[in-house]
């Protein structure tokens, strides 16, 4: 046996697997649930039922949570898919439109311009999986946009103020998919406060947990009018936290369908408490990331997106680019990952796995040729990073990652 086959050997016996969930998220905290059993208790779940002046969890989640995104206006919804197609509803979006958004984003985006009856239209990304705003202004100009939906896909932000200075030029209305960037900011500007709306999900793998639940945020009072009509406050727009005031509904209440997607109180409840720890949890994740970050960073065949200075962002997950290597090296990576505890995500892959669709997955829009964002994708490998992990697990994780990434580039080159 030659000396590096040796070496290959060794490593393989030293290195001990990962034993962590990658899927397991830190427990609901007392104070939460112990909000949750009052509001189970009171029997009162539907947001609308309240008593004399009492708000009501959900009002109150609203309010507290315009404060902390520096909003005028903030609605609590089911879903940040349901936010991000009530916000095209609310801007008149329908049947004949086009919705351009990023090439590389997750189902949830083109299903609710779908939803909506409108025509999505994809734009090619950088290799710092952030929109490509030179291909975002061809497609403009051929395509006439209603909207764009950018998508800070896995929390990148793009040159936010570019982007919105580029729309302008064109007339063209902006809102955030802000899934991924709860809390996250540009020059110190949040994200979803650069166009007309901020879309945010509490799903259980985003960065405030209540199994489903979103929030739309905006300072248009027509807008977020339409928006809490549509979400079904029948004649209780008046029992909102962040809401218009009552005359911005008079004839938009008789207007605007009813669909029926409203937060319950029992899961604002819960909402509550976590949005005093989010900014303390944001650092939490970033040093987590960081630290995987800056160990794969130099490694051989590896390109980790760069993090402009201005971008303050969340780094509940991460990604790395192997941009030289074949689809059989991609699929070792991950295989060889897994058998050590690590679970990563490819979305190269054929076929969609989990949360790794893409775009030639998505057979309900018009097939668009995506060279660029389809090489991307290709050598694109995704983790997420639970607040349940120590520094050392990330630690761990990050050396199995090189570890593996060098056998199968050896095997490769071999």
């Amino acid at each position: 046996m030659t000396r590096p086959h040796r070496q290959v050997l060794r490593n393989r016996l030293l290195m001990q697997p990962f034993t962590g969930s990658f899927t397991q998220q830190e427990p609901i905290a007392e104070d939460a649930i112990a909000a949750a059993v009052e509001v189970l208790k009171s029997g009162r779940l539907h947001r609308y039922n309240t008593v004399g002046e009492e708000l009501g969890a959900v009002a109150e989640l609203e309010a507290a949570y315009a404060a902390y995104q520096g909003s005028a206006y903030c609605l609590a919804c089911t879903s940040g898919g349901y936010a991000m197609a009530t916000a095209l509803r609310a801007l008149g979006v329908g049947a004949g439109d086009v919705v351009l958004t990023n090439g590389f984003t997750l189902a949830p985006v083109p299903g609710a311009i779908a939803a909506v009856g409108a025509e999505v239209g994809l734009v090619e990304i950088t290799s710092d999986l952030v929109i490509d705003q030179g291909d975002l202004e061809r497609k403009i100009q051929t395509m006439s946009p209603k909207v764009v939906l950018v998508s800070n896909m896995r929390g990148h932000l793009c040159d936010m103020e570019a982007l919105v200075a580029l729309l302008e030029r064109y007339n063209v209305p902006l809102i955030e998919d802000c899934a991924h960037t709860m809390g996250a900011s540009w020059n110190g500007t949040k994200s979803g406060s650069f166009g007309l709306a901020g879309c945010f999900s509490t799903q259980t793998y985003k960065h405030m947990n209540s199994g489903e639940g979103g929030l739309l945020t905006s300072d248009d009072p027509e807008f977020m009018a339409r928006a809490i009509m549509l979400s079904g406050s029948y004649m209780l727009f008046d029992r909102h936290g962040a809401a218009p005031a009552p005359d911005v509904f008079r004839d938009i209440k008789l207007e605007t369908p009813n669909m029926s997607g409203r937060l319950d109180n029992l899961r604002a409840s819960i909402l509550l408490t976590q949005l005093g720890g989010l900014e303390t949890n944001i650092d939490r994740w970033n040093a987590r990331h960081d630290l995987v970050a800056d160990r794969l960073r130099g490694v051989r065949g590896v390109y980790v997106p760069q993090r402009p200075v201005q971008e303050r962002y969340v780094g509940s997950s991460f990604q790395f680019l192997m941009p030289d290597a074949t689809p059989d090296m991609m699929m070792q990576v991950v295989t060889q990952a897994k058998r050590l505890g690590v679970e990563l995500k490819w979305f190269g892959a054929d076929q969609p796995v989990g949360f790794t669709s893409n775009h030639q997955s998505w057979r309900y829009i018009s097939p668009q040729d995506l060279p660029i964002t389809d090489s991307i994708l290709a050598g694109l490998i995704d983790m997420r990073i639970p607040l349940t992990f120590s520094l050392e697990d990330c630690a761990q994780v990050a050396d199995i990652i090189v570890h593996v990434i060098a056998d199968v580039t050896r095997q490769g080159a071999a």
